[in-house]
């Protein structure tokens, strides 16, 4: 399986470049407004807590009420009345500039829009050319015929790190608007979107909920994208294509099959532009959901296994190890980016929650998601 590229553009061109606290079971109690002093629950502000209690049992018992909002308590009536007290640790980070908040997401979107096209048009483009930069310089008037392939991708993206905002501002955790890399124009264009959390997210469910929006918000895009794409494409004999060759995931395998029956070996499909960013888009949500670290599928995997997450990991490395070697070596490239990360999850405040079957079926769905959008060697040269 090709981009439609790899057959109509026979003159040199650049090669491609490869594609970012458990809670206290039990803890002591503040006196009871009941005291034999009638006074004494006033002069003690609401949210102290009396000793003998540890400091790192005091912040975790406000995380549990409040995770985003953990401040320090000061009253001077309590040190004059010779009563001891635990300050909470404050984890609140001073307000986004106007700039960060709203003019470098801009930015990097316009300059993504522009890259993606850019690539867009590069890959249908028919005119003799010695590279992405030659292209645009010669011939900059061809820029919009880059529209389909740059508007398909850039609204998966912007879909999948929607399911993300969204649902971070649902569980009232701080995050940034999406953030887009652009990358260079010989292949795609830009190295995906990321959003920046502002504070940790430390409950089950709201982890749980942020974690896989995103993956499935994309991936509805995704089949929809390519839906439409394999209606504009087309199967050649393989002798007229060559280049980059695409990896087939079992879904896409199964639009192909619904829509031009069983492809002869001696043929490969051509992929219209929409359907080729419709693929990256199942690429993006595969890649996401792998259960390592601080990916989607980390967030998602620790939040139903727990601690389980960590041997998840473990053992998932070691079979991208040798993918990496056998097919595709971008997945050493990952492995090592999410070890340098972290491997396993962070813990959160509230472990013994419960997820709730509906959230269970969810992560069932997640699941198959990945094993239908999952390519062993996604790229390959021939």
């Amino acid at each position: 399986m090709t981009p439609s590229s790899d057959r109509d553009d026979p003159q040199p061109q650049d090669s491609p470049s490869q594609v970012p606290f458990p809670s206290a079971d039990s803890q002591s109690n503040p006196p009871s407004s009941d005291s034999s002093d009638p006074d004494l629950s006033h002069t003690i502000p609401s949210g102290s807590l009396i000793a003998p209690i540890s400091k790192e049992e005091v912040i975790r018992s406000r995380m549990l009420q409040n995770p985003h909002r953990i401040t320090w308590t000061a009253n001077s009536a309590q040190e004059e009345m010779g009563l001891p007290r635990h300050s909470y640790y404050q984890d609140l980070r001073p307000p986004p500039s106007t700039f960060s908040a709203w003019g470098l997401p801009i930015i990097l979107f316009v300059l993504t829009a522009f890259t993606t096209l850019w690539a867009g048009a590069y890959q249908v483009n028919t005119k003799p050319v010695t590279g992405a930069w030659d292209f645009l310089t010669k011939y900059p008037d061809s820029l919009l015929n880059g529209l389909p392939f740059a508007a398909t991708l850039l609204g998966i993206l912007v879909i999948h790190e929607l399911g993300h905002y969204v649902l971070a501002r649902i569980h009232r955790v701080p995050a940034s608007f999406p953030l887009f890399i652009p990358g260079p124009p010989q292949f795609i264009g830009t190295f995906g979107a990321v959003i920046r959390m502002r504070s940790p997210i430390m409950k089950r469910q709201a982890l749980f909920d942020i974690g896989v929006a995103g993956p499935i918000a994309g991936f509805i895009a995704a089949v929809v994208a390519v839906i439409v794409g394999l209606s504009f494409s087309y199967v050649v004999p393989k002798d007229q294509v060559f280049g980059l060759q695409l990896g087939e995931p079992l879904l896409l395998q199964g639009f192909a099959w619904l829509m031009f029956g069983p492809i002869p070996k001696t043929h490969d499909l051509v992929l219209h532009p929409i359907a080729f960013a419709a693929w990256f888009g199942f690429f993006v949500t595969a890649i996401n959901l792998l259960p390592l670290g601080q990916l989607d599928g980390g967030h998602v995997a620790f939040a139903v296994l727990g601690q389980q997450q960590k041997q998840v990991a473990y053992a998932t490395v070691p079979i991208l190890i040798y993918l990496g070697f056998t097919g595709w070596p971008g997945w050493i490239v990952w492995v090592g980016m999410a070890s340098f990360v972290g491997l396993a999850h962070p813990p959160i405040s509230d472990p013994n929650t419960v997820l709730g079957k509906g959230r269970r079926w969810v992560a069932w769905g997640a699941l198959v998601i990945f094993i239908t959008t999952f390519a062993p060697v996604p790229f390959s040269v021939g």
